[in-house]
């Protein structure tokens, strides 16, 4: 929530291109030694000491991506993709359609149904100056908190004419976000999915076009509020989803409405100093008795998509799942326990990046790096059009 610590990049920068990023190191801190025993850690390298004491350092996180592997358009079809499956066997390359036969017998996918708004908007102020808005929340029918960019900074009731119809007021401001009301009748997503542009996230140079319009959404999109897609789940067509019915593994859903942070990188030396983005989640009632389902049938929860996991875990932070809708601010890092999630679904992560770390918590630090490596090595796709990883959770 703006004021509350919530910083996503700024929508004009194309700063996660611009760093050239140190490789991945094998194990930079060297073979274990003795720790003093009076920190009750004896024979423990050096990352994993600080790992449990929540001293990890960011550029453990770095990792060099050469830019041909940023995928700009996704696959001619979805789930035309590569698949890299992470397990306690090892790596193992394969193809997405590879999931079907990944998938058990009373296994649960958990697939986030949130709905990318075409949040972008161009215009200008009163006095003639250009702007751009990314709306970052809906707060009602015609409030938003929004980033404005303009050459001067647009003053409390000043206002805005967007798309060249518009009218937008400017209440105020509250750190990096503006409060914004659309003075039209229409409700608020009505008018930007009337009038805005899809807000592609920062590493793809293009300007969303018909083809984004369709393939930065996932099938099952159902309820409008992100700013950026749940990128795991564009991977799936209809007749995935029903293949794995058949097979005998259900689906449910959560929402997570995914905010602009989801890109920023930890920029703090030490990723304990990070301070997380806020998202808004909701968990049904169905979802939270689908999960107890599959367990007591000896199936496993596997969530598509970080967002899933995270909107599940936070859910679950009181030791038990509960449905409900609320903020959450999780911030998974090595060392944390996961309750709820056992096989993820997920696609590559920038560097230096919140996600990264969820993924190196999940599947083992270790584990999960050389698996970038390999994923480097053989050329897979990067980032939201990109391929695919299935990550058995860590024992």
């Amino acid at each position: 929530m703006p004021g509350g610590g919530l910083e996503p990049p700024h929508p004009f920068e194309h700063w996660i291109l611009s760093p050239a990023r140190l490789p991945i190191p094998p194990s930079r801190l060297g073979k274990p030694r003795i720790i003093h025993e009076t920190l009750g850690f004896i024979n423990y390298n050096a990352r994993f000491l600080f790992a449990r004491l929540g001293i990890m350092r960011t550029e453990d996180f770095e990792f060099d991506l050469p830019e041909q592997l940023i995928a700009q358009h996704p696959p001619m079809q979805r789930g035309a993709s590569r698949l890299l499956l992470v397990g306690d066997t090892g790596l193992m390359d394969g193809r997405f359609a590879d999931l079907l036969g990944l998938v058990r017998e009373h296994d649960l996918l958990v697939l986030n149904d949130t709905r990318v708004l075409k949040a972008r908007l161009f215009g200008e102020k009163a006095s003639g100056g250009k702007v751009e808005v990314l709306v970052e929340r809906v707060l009602n029918e015609h409030d938003v908190w929004a980033q404005v960019r303009a050459s001067k900074t647009p003053k409390p009731n000043s206002l805005l004419f967007l798309a060249e119809k518009l009218r937008v007021r400017v209440l105020g401001r509250a750190g990096e976000f503006f409060h914004l009301r659309f003075e039209d009748a229409e409700a608020v997503t009505v008018l930007l999915e009337r009038n805005g542009h899809l807000p592609l996230p920062p590493y793809i140079t293009h300007a969303a076009g018909d083809e984004d319009e369709s393939r930065y959404q996932t099938v099952f999109a159902r309820a409008p509020g992100a700013v950026a897609a749940p990128t795991a789940g564009l991977h799936f067509d209809e007749l995935m989803l029903q293949a794995l019915r058949d097979k005998g593994a259900n689906i449910a859903y959560v929402t997570l409405h995914v905010g602009a942070g989801t890109f920023k990188p930890v920029r703090a030396e030490h990723i304990e100093e990070h301070v997380m983005h806020s998202e808004r989640y909701t968990i049904p009632q169905a979802t939270v008795d689908a999960i107890r389902e599959a367990k007591a049938r000896g199936g496993r929860v596997i969530a598509v998509g970080t967002t899933s996991l995270r909107a599940l875990e936070s859910a679950a932070a009181g030791g038990e799942l509960v449905a409900g809708a609320g903020e959450t601010r999780i911030f998974i890092t090595p060392g944390y326990r996961f309750k709820v999630v056992e096989v993820l679904l997920t696609n590559f992560h920038l560097s230096r990046s919140t996600l990264l770390m969820l993924v190196c918590a999940f599947g083992g630090m270790d584990k999960m790096l050389a698996a970038y490596r390999h994923a480097v090595k053989n050329e897979y796709r990067f980032f939201s059009y990109g391929d695919a990883m299935l990550i058995e959770r860590e024992q």
